[in-house]
């Protein structure tokens, strides 16, 4: 695709993983995590699918800003599929993450992106919020990370979250699992989410911030937001440097992994 080349909407494809729609708001791209009846999970093809994307919104010149947000209104998006089986390597060095490259940052794209969040967002959710400029939210969303409930070291997610909430925010959101959830309104007083929106109406709210971001010079824009990302580079790259042995070390066999998950207790959380 060469420079300035428009991304093609994948609005038509009501079966896509991905709808981005390009047409509706000058220089905004809206995209929606598409896949409402497994809770907008991330499967691989659409992992591939969003590493893809960003890569190619690097070159659209028609697009200066970015909304994300997941279709159904029931979730933004509930992390890996637990579907999904990734071959792991046998030495305990390496491990291959299907969510790590599923971010702009991740994919060099500096144009800013602004999260709408709607119903859950868990997980390996935070592998995109934890690298969107700033998340909009509407009074349903709820917060939370289910990975020590269920034998799995948070590490990725708490990297990144650490770089968006106070210390003990994270560590009690990671940590408590799914025994809590944190409410739109807490995850606005702690700073987590920038806005509140009516019910119904983060996509509105988000996509009226992209619009005025999209209205600024781009260089600029990018620039700071570049410059913006870079001053948590450092932790970031240590804590993901350390984030696989950790994994390694503290995760149950996926067997166990699978007994806890399917013999969770539906309706026994807390959200505050």
């Amino acid at each position: 695709m060469g420079a300035g080349a428009p991304v093609v909407s994948g609005a038509a494809d009501a079966q896509a993983p991905l709808l981005v729609d390009t047409g509706t708001t000058p220089g905004v791209a809206v995209v929606t995590l598409n896949r409402p009846g497994r809770l907008n999970a991330v499967d691989l093809r659409m992992a591939e699918e969003l590493r893809a994307l960003w890569r190619a919104l690097r070159h659209d010149a028609s697009v200066r800003a970015v909304v994300l947000t997941g279709a159904g209104g029931r979730a933004f998006c509930t992390g890996i599929d637990r579907d999904v089986r990734v071959p792991q390597p046998d030495p305990p060095y390496a491990q291959d993450d299907p969510l790590l490259g599923i971010g702009p940052k991740a994919n060099d794209l500096w144009k800013p992106v602004v999260a709408a969040v709607s119903g859950l967002a868990c997980g390996g959710a935070f592998y995109l919020l934890g690298e969107a400029e700033f998340v909009v939210a509407d009074p349903s969303a709820v917060f939370f990370d289910p990975h020590t409930t269920y034998g799995m070291v948070s590490a990725y997610e708490s990297v990144l979250m650490a770089q968006r909430m106070p210390y003990g925010e994270v560590a009690r959101m990671v940590l408590m699992g799914t025994a809590e959830r944190m409410s739109a309104r807490r995850a606005h007083a702690i700073g987590l989410v920038s806005e509140l929106a009516p019910p119904g109406g983060a996509v509105a709210a988000a996509t009226a911030c992209a619009a005025v971001l999209a209205e600024q010079p781009t260089e600029a824009v990018q620039g700071t937001v570049r410059a913006l990302w870079s001053a948590g580079q450092a932790s970031r790259a240590d804590g993901f440097a350390l984030a696989p042995h950790l994994v390694t070390l503290g995760n149950l066999p996926e067997e166990r992994q699978a007994e806890l998950f399917t013999g969770r207790v539906r309706g026994t959380f807390r959200t505050r």
